[in-house]
């Protein structure tokens, strides 16, 4: 027989089910078809534990805060977050957001209901990302944070739509990133790279990657008219970025944080790019009807600077494959093509730049982070701060 027993105020009632578990009963008002009231229950192994809900519940209802739990699968939810509530993302970053529900979150969480989500499950579930499984590698700390950035990103919304009354992943723990040190090339392995690299179209954007710090994929799509040769400035305001042929293959995208930017070259970088140019007319006249580039002079102002031997602009991985080669024979096998990115920042510091105009240069969003990558001194910027204090103290 269950035993039944009211709360104090008789908002709420709590029962002893035949299952051997405690349940509480409450009102949330009535019916707008009906007009019967809406009774809700809640579960516990104690009837104290029922008790204690129960108070929570009617306070809440009380004050006017009560959220009704969702019963919407955490994976349906997501279905609709990516699809109404991220329209203002890159493709990109909608790739990214994609890739992490599908490969991560919605395998390990989706079944359950928004109202289920907890913070100890949330907790667990990093965690598990961080240790890994007799099938699955450990995922690194920054993998981890980006992860739970796009599950606290959904539940957020869900926040705000009252699916939910507080983010279970709000306050979670996540491991400590460890920074990666930067590891640029050296004096001698830049020269050695410059005689290497050969005088075509591939080893000519390895150099111009080198001395102005572009990505990439900016270097691949830059065109002629990012060029000022009279004002000696390059101007960087898109990328070409590769996408699946169904999402229109390879086209020009927004640059990582939709920032163009306009920096002085060096006279070196220009004068490759003036015989660049001349190259590519050349290369023109040789393929004569195989060319599949620009066809009159003013198209080939707004041209891609660097393109094969028939007018095609480079491919990134061809392009990663040859910097490859030549990392191996200037003894930096480990290096990779966004490290000559490195490099560039760190020669600019060690010649004197101030932080500020590196910051434009690698289009940084601002110079603190720009400080926080490249905050680290190289031996040949320590020692130079110990000689130019050595000479003050002389000064003395």
């Amino acid at each position: 027989m269950r035993r039944k027993s009211k709360s104090a105020n008789g908002a709420g009632s709590i029962i002893k089910r035949s299952d051997g578990r405690w349940e509480g009963k409450y009102t949330i008002g009535f019916d707008a078809v009906t007009g019967k009231q809406k009774r809700k229950s809640i579960y516990g192994r104690t009837k104290g534990e029922v008790r204690e809900k129960l108070s929570a519940i009617i306070a809440d209802i009380d004050d006017g805060t009560y959220i009704e739990p969702c019963k919407m699968p955490l994976s349906e939810w997501l279905d609709i977050w990516l699809a109404e509530y991220t329209f203002d993302k890159k493709w990109s970053t909608m790739k990214q957001y994609r890739a992490q529900v599908n490969t991560h979150i919605r395998p390990a969480l989706g079944k359950y209901t928004l109202a289920q989500l907890k913070p100890h499950m949330i907790q667990t579930f990093c965690n598990s990302l961080y240790r890994g499984a007799p099938e699955q590698k450990p995922l690194s700390a920054k993998s981890i944070k980006n992860i739970h950035g796009v599950l606290r990103k959904a539940l957020a919304i869900a926040v705000n739509l009252g699916y939910l009354r507080e983010n279970p992943a709000a306050n979670i723990t996540l491991p400590r990133i460890e920074k990666k040190e930067i590891v640029p090339l050296t004096d001698a392995q830049v020269r050695e790279m410059l005689l290497l690299a050969e005088d075509d179209c591939f080893g000519n954007l390895l150099r111009v990657m080198v001395f102005t710090g572009l990505r990439l994929a900016e270097a691949i799509g830059l065109t002629w008219d990012c060029i000022d040769f009279e004002k000696h400035r390059l101007r960087v305001y898109r990328q070409l970025q590769k996408r699946p042929l169904a999402d229109g293959g390879f086209v020009f995208a927004a640059l990582k944080n939709d920032k163009g930017r306009v920096m002085a070259v060096p006279p070196f970088v220009e004068q490759l790019l003036q015989h660049v140019k001349r190259q590519q007319i050349m290369e023109r006249m040789r393929a004569g009807t195989d060319w599949q580039g620009w066809q009159s002079a003013p198209e080939m102002e707004t041209y891609f600077i660097f393109t094969d031997t028939l007018g095609l602009h480079l491919h990134p991985q061809t392009t990663y494959n040859h910097f490859k080669k030549i990392a191996t024979q200037i003894g930096a096998p480990n290096a990779r093509v966004h490290d000559l990115r490195h490099t560039y920042a760190v020669l600019a510091l060690q010649n004197g730049d101030d932080v500020k105009t590196v910051q434009n240069n690698m289009g940084h969003a601002t110079a603190a982070f720009t400080l926080d990558v490249y905050g680290h001194v190289s031996e040949k910027m320590k020692d130079a701060s110990a000689d130019r204090m050595q000479r003050y103290i002389e000064n003395l």
